[in-house]
């Protein structure tokens, strides 16, 4: 990957969560796989999100009063929702569970029709799972599994609808915008980043503890999170994440959360990420998935760009200030359904909150 930018802690104070950072001299690290410029298909974004839930109208209205999603249509007791700036059907799915709710799949747009000709190609090359789907209000669909199992849904349109953003009148919860990103929990975060390597993306940051790979924040589209590559037992979806058009609507979806009876729902924030730097608040819906809005990204698209280090050492994934997450934040995710999990070689071993008060309480 050439040279990076690293970050790393230079002193602590005496308040809780709070740091200071300053930008290292470049310096070689070798520790990331090599990114395929020249992909064998084209993968544009992640495009949506499949969930299995036990209730499809009691979630439905979760994610509309509370995350402002538009309904775009509800058939055979599946709702299809989008963002207010969302053109195309969907970006999220909830489709009644068959048994425990679950993360059915997720997407990926492609750029052009014979990027799924190329991409069926590529997964049968590598001995994964690939076939046709019919999916509705999506055109053709190719369905694959990546090296640890997770399901995709590859495709390279959708039916189109007017945007929701001026339509100001019928904005509701904290006016989501747009689906960005899903992070997912795996086993094996290196092997997977260079299998998602061959497919083009590259890194904007990465969390790294000497030359171990905590976690690895990738990108396709032109800014630096499309998806997150995180330890842990997998595949499983930690989470999916919309943006938000003001730094208010994330207090005010915490706000519609309370209005709405989720007032217990909020598990994060609003606090500052580390890495990316953004505003945020994690909430669960009503059946456990988690779903986090935030401010937008900085872009990544020039070719200049190199990733940066975070030492897991100073930053150990915490916000820019305020407390630690809770444990249940770091281990508690979304099956794939039907997908066996695989527990990593060692667990990992974050700064929690309840950690945090007991160190505390120990001082």
């Amino acid at each position: 990957m050439g040279r990076m930018r690293v970050l790393r802690k230079t002193g602590i104070d005496k308040i809780p969560g709070r740091f200071m950072l300053t930008l290292a001299k470049p310096s070689e690290d070798n520790m990331l796989p090599a990114v395929n410029l020249k992909p064998p298909f084209n993968i544009t974004r992640f495009s949506h999100v499949v969930l299995e839930v036990n209730d499809v109208g009691c979630s439905r209205d979760f994610y509309v009063n509370v995350g402002g999603l538009v309904e775009t249509e509800f058939t055979d007791g599946v709702s299809y929702l989008r963002g207010l700036s969302e053109a195309c059907h969907h970006s999220l799915v909830l489709a009644p569970a068959g048994g425990k709710p679950a993360c059915r799949r997720i997407g990926y747009r492609v750029f052009l029709e014979e990027d799924l000709d190329k991409a069926k190609v590529f997964f049968e090359e590598k001995g994964l799972p690939a076939e046709w789907i019919e999916v509705r209000n999506q055109g053709r669909t190719l369905l694959v599994s990546d090296p640890s199992g997770a399901r995709i849904e590859l495709c390279s349109s959708m039916s189109v609808h007017p945007r929701k953003f001026l339509a100001v009148h019928e904005h509701r919860g904290a006016r989501a915008q747009g689906l960005d990103h899903c992070q997912i929990m795996v086993a094996d975060p290196l092997g997977l980043s260079a299998f998602y390597g061959e497919l083009g993306f590259r890194t904007s940051e990465y969390i790294a503890a000497g030359d171990t790979l905590i976690a690895n924040f990738m990108y396709r589209k032109g800014v630096c999170l499309d998806l997150a590559l995180v330890p842990g037992i997998g595949p499983q979806l930690h989470h999916f994440a919309y943006t938000v058009p003001e730094s208010s609507d994330i207090f005010a979806v915490c706000d519609f959360a309370s209005r709405y009876g989720y007032g217990d729902s909020v598990e994060r924030g609003p606090g500052r990420h580390g890495p990316s730097g953004v505003l945020f608040v994690y909430l669960r819906d009503p059946d456990g998935h988690r779903v986090e809005f935030f401010n937008n990204h900085y872009t990544t698209i020039d070719a200049e760009l190199e990733p940066i280090r975070w030492d897991a050492a100073s930053l150990s994934t915490n916000v820019h200030w305020g407390m630690p997450a809770v444990s249940k934040w770091f281990f508690e995710a979304s099956e794939f359904a039907g997908v066996p999990l695989e527990h990593p070689e060692k667990m990992p071993n974050p700064m929690t909150l309840e950690r945090y008060a007991e160190g505390l309480a120990k001082s």
